[in-house]
């Protein structure tokens, strides 16, 4: 996948038709709508298609969580930490800030013997330091979720995107992001990534033209 813009390696585009595997958890058909062409056959990439990227997310702690998590896919693909995410879950307490900030050297260091999370030292230490930073935002600023959406004046930005390679890989407003973020102590928050986070948040809705998602919340 190495001709793809880095924003665009997080998924992986399909030109075979979606399959008619049905997955019941969900009750998605996956032959039932037209999706964007990174969204492939597994049940758990066409749930998350379908009820979450571009769906406007404001619950700061779930905003903290998506934050890390595009963090831990850096270099790898979305679907890799979507499938680790319900374990990501039970390892970082839920991601609570306030619990995270106070794990020890000694529990990140057991927690990166788990096999079920990516065990990389920096990505995991970013993880409390994201922590430590989140709190000191919110005790100077307030809300998080009110701090991060500032960056795209409260509401969506809906695109209108042909192919996902229409798609930018960051905008001013992901630059401006990163260098917030960066200053005030987070790490995993360069442009690509903070655009990434804004597309799966909601900030910015590119679904493409087709998808039975476009235009809608």
């Amino acid at each position: 996948m190495s001709e793809l813009p880095p924003t665009h390696r997080r998924f992986k585009i399909f030109a075979q038709p979606i399959s008619t595997t049905t997955n019941r958890s969900h009750a998605v058909k996956s032959t039932e709508k037209r999706r964007c062409g990174w969204c492939n056959s597994e049940p758990i990439y066409i749930a998350y298609h379908d009820q979450e990227w571009g769906v406007p997310l404001r619950d700061s702690r779930a905003l903290f969580e998506l934050l890390c998590l595009e963090g831990q896919q850096a270099g790898l693909s979305w679907i890799t930490v979507l499938k680790k995410r319900e374990h990501y879950r039970k390892l970082f307490a839920g991601f609570v800030s306030e619990k995270i900030a106070r794990f020890s050297d000694d529990k990140l260091e057991t927690l990166l013997l788990d096999p079920g999370i990516i065990r990389n030292r920096l990505k995991v230490y970013g993880i409390r330091k994201n922590a430590l930073a989140m709190l000191a935002l919110q005790k100077e600023m307030g809300s998080f979720s009110d701090y991060l959406w500032n960056f795209v004046g409260g509401k969506t930005h809906r695109n209108s995107p042909m192919t996902v390679r229409e798609i930018p890989t960051a905008t001013a407003e992901s630059d401006a992001m990163a260098k917030a973020l960066k200053k005030r102590g987070f790490t995993f928050v360069g442009t690509t990534i903070c655009y990434a986070f804004m597309q799966a948040s909601g900030m910015v809705n590119d679904h493409t033209r087709g998808c039975w998602r476009f235009g809608k919340r």
